[in-house]
């Protein structure tokens, strides 16, 4: 079907020459109908303001950018997928432990979810991970005597100390302590963590040797 021939645009002030119209302004002001207008609203024109919508609200955009970058709270919470519940176990499809299986504990207040392998079965640790890089399967492991209150964003945070003017022997001396210290207790937590994770899955005939089977497609 041919498409249709396109009008010439039809104006009351037809170009003489580019951008040169055949009547001045004022004859327009008086072509147009404007005195009219302006006199029934007492000599002025109407303003009509913009009406607000449900994305803009009531503020008109601003014109130009600001010239400070203006910081703005990141929002780190998202809605958990339907699929991820508590105890499934989950497939990580991205990064060094690509095609592990872990077990969903809790989703973190960031929004990260806290999953473990256990780390006696697949060698994956208490690690926090985006709900985007990972897929949930159907099996489904029992978590009641799991205890993860303690563990929270603040958990994984990198230890900062105060910077002091020690000597370089100083300074190793008391970065191998803090290291020492930051080891032990997160064992002791894994540990804890396994031992009630793998009596739930040693009660599932073959899971534990399905949970340390690396996830692949051929």
């Amino acid at each position: 079907m041919a498409a249709k021939a396109r009008l010439p645009r039809k104006t009351r002030n037809p170009d003489l020459i580019r951008r040169v119209g055949k009547f001045s302004r004022s004859k327009m002001y008086h072509k147009r109908g404007l005195w009219a207008i302006k006199a029934k609203n007492g000599g002025v024109f109407p303003r009509h303001d913009p009406k607000p919508t449900a994305e803009t609200g009531s503020e008109k955009a601003p014109k130009f950018y600001p010239a400070d970058d203006v910081k703005k709270p990141l929002v780190n919470k998202r809605k958990l997928r339907a699929s991820i519940t508590p105890g499934r176990e989950l497939i990580i499809l991205a990064g060094r432990l690509k095609g592990k299986s872990v077990v969903f504990l809790k989703q973190l207040p960031s929004g990260l979810l806290l999953v473990t392998g256990a780390f006696k079965i697949n060698g994956v640790p208490l690690i926090r991970v985006n709900q985007s890089y990972v897929i949930a399967t159907c099996t489904e492991i029992d978590i009641s005597g799991v205890n993860v209150d303690k563990f929270d964003d603040k958990y994984f945070a990198k230890q900062v100390g105060k910077k002091k003017n020690k000597g370089e022997g100083e300074f190793f001396e008391a970065m191998k302590e803090l290291r020492f210290i930051i080891t032990w207790e997160k064992k002791d937590d894994q540990k804890s963590v396994d031992a009630s994770l793998i009596k739930s899955i040693d009660a599932v005939p073959d899971l534990k040797t399905y949970l340390a089977a690396r996830f692949s497609l051929k």
